[in-house]
């Protein structure tokens, strides 16, 4: 198990109803803070269409993450 805290933009932040929050979860990757905080919210939002950072630095979903991060959530942002 690892503490990690999760920071939510938008729509996350809709769907958890709160800014952040810190959660002890078995995760290994971006991918499975994801899995486990869609899970929890509830959220349909596919993960290929968002972007994550990890300590405030842009990640890929297969990074790691480690006891004590912090990861950001970010949904899909429209450009015109």
């Amino acid at each position: 198990m690892k503490t990690v805290t999760v920071r939510y933009f938008a729509m996350f932040r809709e769907h958890a109803g709160v800014d952040e929050e810190t959660l002890s979860i078995d995760v290994e990757t971006a991918a499975d803070v994801f899995r486990a905080t869609r899970e929890r919210h509830g959220s349909a939002e596919p993960s290929g269409h968002c972007k994550v950072a990890i300590n405030d630095v842009m990640a890929d979903w297969d990074s790691p993450v480690g006891d004590g991060d912090t990861v950001l959530l970010f949904p899909p942002v429209a450009g015109g």
